[in-house]
């Protein structure tokens, strides 16, 4: 793919776009999300992640050495080709996305929700949109944050807020998860997401400027967790 730098727009968020990037991001929204740990549930059994101050920096590292940062960059690159109508760019994005996942439990994790996603605002609006469009090009798996992005600038929500409600929707998720597994109290859980706000908008910032070859991942352990998860004996999430 020729290096394109994501466009970083001036879109201004008006209510129903909050509204809208409100409803998609929520935990109520109808995607399964809760039901994957991204390779939480292994390392909680390995002793990894056994409290509050072990799991912040799991976390952190998956922000920035992991799935958080690539997803982000596949999201703005989806956003950016999703504006200027090039379907071409945007087969490439899903077809990069496709192939981008470390194991299958996370291949299974991002492409479950991309595909249950596009259900649902398929559902809820009829007009004809990007997805439609590129539905004549890719006929495979779109990846939950490829999604996000293709709607967002469909619905004209800025790109940076955009990043940061996934982001936040994301260590949400794993920090719901490790409130169940360690188990943490709610309360903790909500140490950990503010503890995580700082990361999270570095990475957003990051990926605004990042182009689509800048994807890399460097978080092995997340990896290896996820791998032995699909034979850990008893299970409570899908990754």
């Amino acid at each position: 793919m020729a290096r394109q730098k994501v466009m970083v727009t001036g879109i201004i968020m008006d209510n129903r776009a909050l509204f809208n990037l409100m409803s998609w991001m929520s935990p109520s929204y109808p995607i399964g999300a809760y039901t994957y740990s991204h390779g939480i549930e292994y390392a909680v059994e390995a002793g990894l992640v056994t409290s509050l101050e072990d799991l912040v920096p799991w976390i952190t590292d998956i922000l920035a050495f992991g799935s958080g940062k690539s997803d982000c960059i596949l999201l703005a690159a989806a956003y950016g080709a999703t504006l200027d109508q090039d379907m071409a760019a945007l087969k490439e994005v899903a077809e990069i996305g496709n192939a981008f996942a470390p194991t299958k439990e996370i291949a299974l994790e991002t492409a479950q929700q991309g595909r249950a996603f596009v259900s649902v605002i398929k559902d809820v609006n009829t007009e004809a949109t990007t997805l439609d469009a590129l539905g004549e090009h890719w006929n495979g798996p779109l990846i939950h944050p490829i999604t996000v992005g293709i709607v967002a600038a469909d619905h004209a929500v800025p790109l940076g807020e955009t990043l940061i409600a996934y982001l936040h929707g994301f260590i949400s998720n794993l920090v719901s998860a490790a409130v169940r597994l360690v188990p943490l109290g709610q309360t903790d859980g909500q140490r950990a997401i503010a503890a995580l706000a700082n990361e999270v908008g570095r990475i957003a910032y990051i990926a605004k400027e990042a182009h689509i070859d800048d994807l890399g991942s460097a978080t092995l352990m997340v990896d290896w967790c996820s791998a032995l998860h699909e034979t850990q004996y008893t299970r409570l999430f899908r990754s």
